[in-house]
C-alpha cells in the first residue's frame, strides 16, 4: 500500500515499552565498531554524508571525525566537503598540503560553526596525512559559491574615504551593522534579541545604490564587484530569504561535479537535514512541506552510491544552550532508552529496516533553537530508513572548544 502520509505530518510510531524489540539491534559504539562501521559504509560508495544534529556538540563532531578518518585511512577517501565557499575552504585545503601559518589561522575566514578547536585538531590530522601521503592526499572544498568575505567590506570602504570621503560616514552606517552576519549570522540575531532592526539586505542594497551615485566608482569593477557579493550575501541569507533550507541543489552538483572531475571519494560533512537522502521538513516551517535536501540530490544521482549516516543526541549542555530530553514523538527519544553511552543501527539491514523504518522526526538544534520552543527542533521524514542508512546515537553530548 502507498504511503500517503507527508513529511511534515511524520510520528514515530506510539510510546515504546522499555523491553521494546527494536533495543535489541543497537550496536554499541565502541572503538572496534567504527572500524565495522566505516567498513559497511564505504562498499562501492562514492559519497558519504556524515550529518549532524548539532554543529556545537562534542561528541558528535568526534564521532564524525573518527568515522571520516578510517574512511581515509583505510577505504580510499579522499575529499572532503564542507559547507562552506569556495574560497574559504580553498584557505583550508591550502593549509592541510603544507601552506604556511596554523589550523587556527586557516579557520579565521570559515564559517563560524567550523571556528572550533575540533575542527583545527581535524584539519591537522589531514596535514599530517597528507605529509605522510604526498602522491595520494586529502583535498578540502567548499560546496558553496564564492561569496562576500570581511575584507570586501574593508575595500569598498576604503575606495570611498579616500574618493568620496564626505560620503563614507553615510556608507559606514550601512556596512558597519551589516557585515556582523559574518560572525552570528542575522536570523541567529534575530532569534537572541541582537539584531539592530532594518534588514541587512536594504542596508546592503542601499550602500550599492550610494556607491553607484559617486563618479568614477560607479564605474571601478573591483568596487562593484565587491559590493554585488555583499548584496548577494544578505539577499540570499536565511534572513535575505526567510528560507532556512540553503541551495541544496547547488551544493550538489559542486559536489557531484568534483567527484566526476577527480574521480575521488568523498566525504560530505554537514547537518542532517542537508545530508538525508530524502526530502526533509523542518519544525520550524511546517507550512513550506518538504524540502529537497543535497542528499536527497545525490541518492537521486549515485543511488546506493550514495550513503547516509545520521549522528543524533538525547541531551546535554551544548554551551550556548542546554538541551533537555526529547519529546516522546523524536525517534531520540526511542534511541535514548538503550542503555548505552552511544551506539548505532544499520537501517540497511532487511530486519532492523523493518522494525524502525516509517515516517520520522530527528532532533535537529541550529543557532536559533529556543528550549522554550523545544517541539520546533526537528526535522520530519516520510521513511526514516530511506533518509538515512545508518544512524548513530549520542546520550550525552557537550560543547565544542570555540576558537577566539
Amino acid at each position: 500500500m502507498e504511503n500517503t502520509t507527508t513529511a511534515a505530518q511524520a510520528t514515530f510510531p506510539s510510546p515504546v515499552r522499555p523491553a521494546d524489540p527494536r533495543h535489541t539491534d543497537a550496536r554499541p559504539l565502541s572503538d572496534a565498531a567504527f572500524d565495522v562501521l566505516a567498513e559497511k559504509v564505504s562498499g562501492a560508495t562514492l559519497v558519504v554524508g556524515l550529518g549532524e544534529s548539532t554543529r556545537f556538540s562534542r561528541e558528535t563532531f568526534g564521532v564524525r571525525d573518527r568515522l571520516f578518518r578510517r574512511l581515509v585511512q583505510n577505504h580510499g577517501f579522499r575529499a572532503l566537503a564542507v559547507q562552506d565557499t569556495a574560497v574559504a575552504a580553498a584557505h583550508l585545503d591550502r593549509y592541510v598540503h603544507g601552506g604556511d601559518g596554523s589550523a587556527e589561522a586557516a579557520l579565521e575566514g570559515a564559517w563560524r560553526p567550523w571556528r572550533t578547536a575540533e575542527t583545527a585538531a581535524t584539519l591537522e590530522w589531514i596535514r599530517e596525512f597528507n605529509r605522510d601521503h604526498p602522491n595520494d592526499p586529502v583535498r578540502i572544498f567548499g560546496v558553496k559559491p564564492t561569496q562576500a568575505r570581511p575584507q570586501d567590506y574593508d575595500a569598498v570602504l576604503a575606495h570611498v574615504q579616500e574618493s568620496a570621503p564626505e560620503r563614507s560616514a553615510e556608507l559606514a552606517s550601512h556596512l558597519d551593522p551589516i557585515r556582523t552576519a559574518h560572525h552570528t549570522d542575522e536570523h541567529v540575531q534575530r532569534a537572541r534579541g541582537t539584531h539592530p532592526g532594518r534588514p541587512f539586505a536594504d542596508h546592503a542594497r542601499d550602500a550599492l545604490a550610494l556607491i553607484r551615485s559617486l563618479p568614477g566608482l560607479d564605474r571601478d569593477d573591483d568596487v562593484l564587484a565587491r559590493m554585488r557579493r555583499i548584496v548577494d550575501f544578505h539577499e540570499h541569507s536565511v534572513a535575505g530569504t526567510g528560507n532556512y533550507v540553503g541551495d541544496d541543489a547547488v551544493w550538489a552538483d559542486v559536489i557531484s561535479n568534483h567527484q566526476r572531475r577527480t574521480g575521488l571519494r568523498v566525504v560530505y560533512w554537514d547537518g542532517i537535514g542537508h545530508t538525508s537522502a530524502t526530502a526533509t521538513t523542518l519544525g520550524m516551517a511546517p507550512e513550506r512541506g518538504p524540502q529537497p535536501s543535497t542528499g536527497s540530490v545525490l541518492r537521486e544521482r549515485y543511488g546506493d552510491a550514495y550513503v547516509s549516516v545520521a549522528i543524533g543526541f538525547h541531551h546535554g549542555d551544548l554551551g550556548v544552550t542546554a538541551v533537555p530530553a526529547p519529546g516522546t514523538d523524536l525517534i531520540d527519544a526511542l534511541l535514548g532508552q538503550v542503555d548505552l553511552p552511544a551506539h548505532w543501527l544499520d537501517l540497511r539491514d532487511d530486519g532492523v529496516r523493518r522494525r524502525w523504518d516509517g515516517p520520522a522526526k530527528l532532533r535537529v538544534i541550529g543557532g536559533v533553537y529556543d528550549p522554550s520552543r523545544d517541539d520546533t527542533g526537528h526535522m520530519a521524514v516520510a521513511s526514516l530508513a530511506d533518509a538515512f542508512d545508518v544512524l548513530i546515537h549520542i546520550r550525552e553530548v557537550s560543547p565544542v572548544r570555540w576558537l577566539p
